[in-house]
């Protein structure tokens, strides 16, 4: 058996890190990320962590752990910028209000998948011109959903939130170990 991280987010990597989890490959799948029309974004994220699991090459006593974090304002989902201006446009639309993280997770050993979502909510405080520019200027927004990082530079930005931290991060740990647990991964050395 090989536990399997389907994902290049080297912040995934560290949370499992911090419950013991040692990834034996990592493999990010290559898949289309587009929302269908009129998605709404906790099924999109859903079937994102599904559709990435499925899409991780692996033999069947393999575990694969696969995550999609979405970042949702109202039914807007709110992905990775493109670059600084969509960064921006997200950062102040969020400013002043508060907007939902959904994170997914699914697991995956030979035809049997588990999975999960988690949902938490983020108020980003009422941002000045010279918070979000200094913000933009760190470059932190790039390759995260909604254009931030709570456990980065933006976490100054961030004066409440609701639900899992580690899940805005990008991995809810208490239900990703019950999921691993499912699977029959040996956490904290249980089985050996």
């Amino acid at each position: 058996m090989k536990f399997i991280l389907g994902s290049g987010s080297p912040r995934r990597k560290e949370l499992l890190a911090q419950i013991g989890v040692i990834a034996d490959d990592i493999r990010a799948p290559d898949i289309d990320e587009s929302p269908l029309k009129s998605e709404l974004p906790r099924p999109y994220c859903a079937r994102m962590a599904r559709e990435k699991v499925v899409a991780v090459p692996a033999d069947a006593d393999d575990i694969v752990l696969c995550a999609d974090t979405t970042v949702a304002l109202g039914r807007r989902i709110l992905g990775k910028p493109a670059d600084r201006d969509e960064a921006e446009a997200f950062l102040r639309a969020m400013s002043g209000r508060r907007h939902k993280v959904i994170t997914a997770v699914a697991v995956k050993r030979g035809e049997k998948l588990w999975e999960r979502d988690v949902m938490s909510i983020v108020r980003v405080k009422s941002l000045s011109d010279e918070e979000l520019k200094a913000y933009l200027d760190t470059g932190d927004w790039e390759g995260k959903a909604g254009g931030y990082g709570i456990q980065g530079p933006a976490g100054v930005l961030i004066p409440w939130i609701s639900g899992s931290f580690t899940g805005i991060v990008g991995l809810p740990l208490a239900e990703t170990a019950n999921l691993l647990r499912a699977s029959g991964y040996p956490l904290y050395g249980e089985g050996s």
